[in-house]
C-alpha cells in the first residue's frame, strides 16, 4: 500500500471490524482518529494501537449528532491540518420481523447506519476538498445486496449506503475524492457471536470458501481502497464474503 502522511477518521472503531480497520491503517503508517460514543473504549483502542507502534488520536463522537461531528472535524483539523481518509463504519442492529418492527427500531437503525453516513461525510469531505484528495469508504453489508429475514431496517440502511456511495462518487470525483463501499459477509464479531449455533452452522455451510470471515479480512480490503494505488476505483461496492453472495 502507498500512504504519505495520511490522516484517517474511522467511525465506530473501538471494536470488531472498526478496530481491525484502525489497526491495519495505523500499521500502514496512517495517523488514525478513533471515534466512538464511549470515551473509555476510545482510549483503550488508542492505547492498543500505540502499543503496536501505530499513531492514533481518540475523540468521543455520536455520529448521528451533527454538532458533535462538526466539532470532531474541527478538532482533527486543528491537530493535523488535514483529513485524507474517512471510513464510515459505525452502525447498530435492532432486529425484528417486519410485522413486529416498531417505528423506534426502524428510525434508530436508519439514523445510526445511514443518516450518520450522510452527516459525517458531508461534514468531513469538505476538508478533503481543500487538498483535492480523499478516500471515503462506507461499510455496507451482504444483507444490503441480498436482504435478510428480520432485518428490514438494517437491510434498507445498508442498501441505501450503496446508492449513496454511487451518487457521491459522481459528485466528488472531480474534486479528487474517491468513494467506495465494502459489503462484508459473515464476519466473526461480537454481533455475530449472538447468533444461535445451529444457524451459524447453516450460514457457514452456505459460504463456498468454507469459513467465516475475520475483521482483518475487511481491514485488508479497506486498506487497499484507502490507498493511493486505488485512485481509479470509485463508485464500487466490493463484496468480501467468501462468495456467500455475489451481486
Amino acid at each position: 500500500m502507498i500512504f504519505y502522511n495520511r490522516v484517517a477518521v474511522v467511525t465506530g472503531s473501538t471494536q470488531g471490524i472498526g478496530l481491525a480497520i484502525a489497526k491495519r491503517l495505523a500499521k500502514e503508517g496512517v495517523i488514525v482518529v478513533v471515534t466512538s460514543r464511549n470515551i473509555d473504549k476510545v482510549n483503550e483502542a488508542v492505547d492498543e494501537i500505540k502499543s503496536e507502534g501505530g499513531e492514533a488520536f481518540g475523540l468521543k463522537c455520536n455520529v448521528t449528532n451533527r454538532e458533535e461531528v462538526k466539532a470532531l472535524g474541527e478538532k482533527v483539523m486543528d491537530k493535523y491540518g488535514r483529513i485524507d481518509i474517512l471510513v464510515n463504519n459505525a452502525g447498530i442492529t435492532k432486529d425484528s420481523s417486519f410485522k413486529k418492527m416498531t417505528d423506534e427500531q426502524w428510525d434508530e437503525v436508519l439514523d445510526s447506519d445511514l443518516k450518520s453516513v450522510f452527516i459525517v461525510t458531508q461534514e468531513l469531505s469538505k476538508y478533503m476538498e481543500l487538498n483535492k484528495y480523499g478516500r471515503i469508504i462506507n461499510l455496507s453489508s451482504v444483507v444490503g445486496l441480498s436482504g435478510n429475514f428480520g432485518q428490514a431496517n438494517y437491510s434498507a440502511a445498508k442498501a441505501g449506503i450503496i446508492g449513496f456511495t454511487k451518487t457521491l462518487s459522481m459528485e466528488l470525483g472531480k474534486k479528487g475524492i474517491t468513494v467506495n463501499a465494502i459489503a462484508p459477509g459473515f464476519i466473526e464479531t461480537a454481533m455475530t457471536h449472538e447468533i444461535p449455533e445451529n444457524i451459524r452452522t447453516e450460514i457457514i455451510a452456505s459460504i463456498p470458501v468454507g469459513r467465516t470471515g475475520e475483521p482483518e479480512d475487511i481491514a485488508a480490503a479497506m486498506a487497499f481502497l484507502a490507498s493511493e494505488e486505488a485512485g481509479f476505483i470509485s463508485g464500487v461496492t466490493l463484496s468480501v464474503n467468501g462468495a456467500m453472495y455475489r451481486a
